[in-house]
């Protein structure tokens, strides 16, 4: 790690290096997609519903050399310090220690991964690092360390949003028994985390290395998401393997995504040409969103539908290609998000 790095005051508190290091026609689309003036397609407008306003309101522009308007995650959790506790990292911490008790043979894997480090962020960034690193390529799991525990002390709020998604894995994945196994071992956890530090490079500049780690979290995850993309906090991305979302893609907070699932293009347009899906929107496996159509809040998507057209905010689609179900006969429950409630039976009914 550089001097100037392990001169930082957040990296002297939370970098605690492990017992033991293991070695292990484009041209076009882009300046299509520059924008002519301050006001763009992606710029809150008067003739925009508020179901839209709702979609971005964190939305900012794609491309790296823009000024970026974040999404607005829940309340940070509190540091590391004694004074001020981390529950979500204590609790990673209190679970690793169960599962190194309980499995001798892993204390040491548990010990390097987690318990020996300081904070939340510097075990990830050592957790991931190992897994996109290439050694063979010149960029080894040292170097990515260093890259990303700038970005996350220079971007607090990718904290807030990787705490965010561990509770997001542990509250609708019924599967998930613990945030600690999360971190170590869900690949679309890993694969989301990597995407925040790849987008914060992105959006300075650095588009060379975000889309490296882009390209090794392909080869890694199964996971391909363009580091332009944008995605909120509290994100849940099941399984993940197939996972497809294009550059203009946007995704809101407390959304739901389970695998095989495209947010592509039409291959007709450049541009703004990705879906925008709304806050505590369900997508079921193997679907496919395609063109810049918009998901509205609590929507919900079935498996293996083919959206062409916008959807509804608590509407049920379903289908190839996808349509509305329900009636104003049937009254939408307003008050459960499928997002959160993970129900792939039921449908909030579409009301005209």
């Amino acid at each position: 790690m550089s001097a100037s790095l392990l001169s930082s005051p957040i990296i002297r508190e939370v970098y605690r290096p492990a017992k033991s290091h293991p070695r292990s026609n484009m041209a076009t689309c882009v300046d299509n997609l520059r924008p002519k003036s301050a006001m763009n397609h992606l710029s809150m407008n008067s003739t925009r519903s508020k179901i839209e306003d709702s979609i971005y309101r964190y939305v900012g522009l794609s491309r790296p050399e823009l000024q970026e308007l974040v999404f607005s995650p829940p309340a940070p959790p509190a540091g590391d310090t004694d004074e001020d506790v981390d529950d979500t990292w204590a609790k990673i911490r209190e679970e690793a220690s169960e599962d190194a008790e309980m499995e001798p043979v892993l204390r040491k894997f548990y010990e390097d991964a987690i318990l020996s480090h300081g904070s939340l962020e510097a075990a990830l960034a050592g957790h991931l690092a190992k897994k996109l690193g290439s050694e063979s390529g010149g960029v080894g799991s040292v170097v990515l360390v260093e890259v990303f525990m700038e970005v996350f002390e220079t971007a607090p709020e990718v904290g807030r949003a990787v705490r965010a998604d561990l509770k997001a894995a542990r509250d609708r994945d019924p599967a998930c028994s613990s945030m600690a196994r999360c971190l170590l071992y869900y690949k679309g956890f890993q694969a989301c985390q990597a995407h925040r530090i790849a987008h914060r490079l992105w959006a300075k500049g650095r588009a060379a290395l975000a889309l490296f780690i882009q390209s090794r979290v392909a080869e890694v995850f199964a996971v391909d998401i363009h580091p332009a993309a944008r995605i909120g906090a509290g994100v849940l991305l099941d399984h993940a393997t197939g996972l497809v979302i294009g550059e203009t893609a946007v995704v809101g907070n407390n959304v739901s995504i389970l695998h095989n699932v495209t947010l592509g293009g039409t291959g007709k347009v450049c541009g703004d040409r990705h879906p925008k899906i709304g806050d505590g929107v369900l997508v079921g496996a193997g679907t496919q969103i395609l063109g810049n159509v918009r998901i509205g809040e609590g929507a919900k998507i079935g498996a293996g539908s083919v959206v062409l057209k916008a959807v509804p905010a608590r509407a049920t689609a379903v289908g190839n290609p996808a349509r509305l179900i329900g009636g104003p006969e049937k009254p939408v429950n307003k008050d459960q998000m499928p997002g959160l409630t993970m129900d792939h039976t039921s449908w909030s009914d579409y009301v005209i």
